[in-house]
């Protein structure tokens, strides 16, 4: 368990998520939006209150590397240490999709984006949660991530998609993860 206080927030957050609803969380430079990963409907909705085509994919987000297990199983001990050594951190690597991946989460990629965060909401909540969970940032598409709270509810006032957001503020990075193939190395974003 994480050492961020466990509030009923967050409580409250997880709960939603299991349900199959969408919640929007602080995350190290911006707030994001979440959902369960296997819930086709929760990501379809996340998706939808994005405007975000699902071809695109989403990365997925946990507090701790093994709570990706499932989809790191087949890498090889120089690709693991390459992830170990930024993890936990603001950096995302795109690992090859195996079967444990749904199409609604990598879209028409053949890797998926993971990160593991050293943000204490986001590790207390997938702690919570009890696994990895959706995260992309919370805006629609076109328009700047959100910072505070405040802006999320003013993008999704009235939308009834956005069914939580937790307490938190986001930490102090300025810019959103870096993203790496871990195959190529190559800088996607």
């Amino acid at each position: 368990m994480s050492n961020y206080h466990i509030n009923s927030s967050l409580i409250l957050a997880s709960q939603i998520m299991h349900q199959g609803g969408v919640i929007a969380y602080p995350t190290e430079a911006v707030w994001g939006l979440g959902c369960d990963p296997f819930n086709e409907e929760a990501v379809c909705r996340l998706l939808s209150l994005k405007k975000r085509s699902p071809d695109k994919g989403v990365i997925l987000i946990a507090s701790h590397i093994r709570q990706f297990d499932f989809i790191l199983k087949d890498l090889s001990k120089p690709q693991l240490s390459t992830l170990q050594q930024t993890w936990p951190g603001p950096v995302s690597w795109i690992v090859p999709v195996n079967n444990s991946i749904p199409y609604w989460i990598s879209g028409n990629h053949s890797g998926v984006a993971l990160r593991v965060s050293n943000h204490p909401v986001v590790k207390a909540l997938c702690d919570n949660y009890g696994g990895p969970i959706v995260s992309t940032s919370a805006n629609t598409q076109g328009h700047l991530a959100a910072k505070t709270g405040w802006q999320v509810r003013r993008y999704f006032k009235r939308n009834p998609h956005l069914d939580f957001i937790t307490q938190g503020v986001v930490g102090n990075r300025t810019k959103p993860s870096q993203i790496f193939d871990l195959l190529t190395q190559a800088v996607i974003r």
